[in-house]
């Protein structure tokens, strides 16, 4: 996949890894990029540094209506969607307290938005012989993460939809990629490290923060070798592993980590 003339999507592009995304789709050549958030004015800001091959779009994308529209203000601006990069995510931020209204937030951005992303372009990309998914999962979507609940169970579920999406979908020639960054300096992470979330910290404890745009390259180099795993920090590719040749001593790590971040006053890397 190359987005040279490609009309592209992103979600959640008002800052941090979906405003990097819609920059470098547009430097690498879009013919038009959508830029959909909740935040309308930020997402106005990013279009107008890209010009006249951008626009954006007010988006909940926890509502399936607001992403067919989202599909729609993209056919009508410059035509069929070929790129949909559903990257709008939120964390919470609890663990077993988590209450269910978290839980029932965090579902629906960070999983029925991957859902209703697909249900808006999948049929129209199927029709026209082929497209693509860029779904944010997070790493924390393929080797867990400590603190925040709701966020390891969406994300990991993110993953598995996007698995799916593959398998059925890939013999009619849609592609479908998962980005599954560590820690990016991003307002969520900042955020998160202020408020001494368990889970931000042990992302900033596991490695290098990468600026959103070093995150973005990472995504052009990936869609244009189609890899399903696109992987920022390469360290995942050695914890997925891990993770997967022995779960209880994986377990068993993650647990310590937790204790560690638990009992040590947190110093930010920054």
């Amino acid at each position: 996949m190359r987005v040279r003339d490609k009309v592209v999507v992103v979600t959640g592009a008002a800052g941090g890894i979906g405003r990097a995304l819609a920059l470098r789709f547009a430097a690498e050549g879009a013919a038009g990029v959508v830029i959909a958030d909740l935040d309308e004015g930020g997402a106005r800001a990013v279009a107008e540094e890209i010009g006249d091959r951008a626009t954006a779009v007010r988006a909940d994308v926890s509502s399936e209506t607001e992403v067919a529209e989202v599909a729609e203000v993209a056919k009508a601006r410059f035509g069929p969607v070929d790129l949909f990069c559903s990257n709008a995510g939120i964390i919470g931020g609890h663990g077993l307290d988590a209450p269910d209204q978290e839980w029932n937030a965090l579902f629906g951005v960070n999983v029925l938005a991957h859902v209703y992303a697909a249900r808006a372009v999948i049929p129209s990309m199927v029709a026209r012989g082929g497209g693509y998914l860029l779904n944010t999962c997070s790493a924390a979507g393929l080797i867990g993460c400590p603190g925040d609940a709701p966020y390891a169970v969406t994300k990991t579920a993110a993953v598995a939809f996007a698995e799916w999406l593959a398998m059925h979908y890939g013999p009619e020639g849609i592609k479908v990629s998962v980005l599954c960054p560590q820690g990016v300096r991003t307002a969520m992470l900042e955020r998160g490290l202020e408020e001494g979330h368990l889970t931000a910290r042990a992302v900033a404890a596991s490695g290098t923060i990468l600026d959103p745009s070093d995150v973005a390259d990472t995504v052009i180099e990936g869609l244009d070798a189609e890899r399903f795993h696109i992987l920022p920090h390469p360290e995942v590719t050695e914890f997925v592993r891990r993770k997967a040749d022995d779960p209880d001593r994986w377990l068993a790590g993650m647990s310590r980590l937790v204790a560690a971040l638990e009992s040590e006053p947190f110093q930010d890397p920054g």
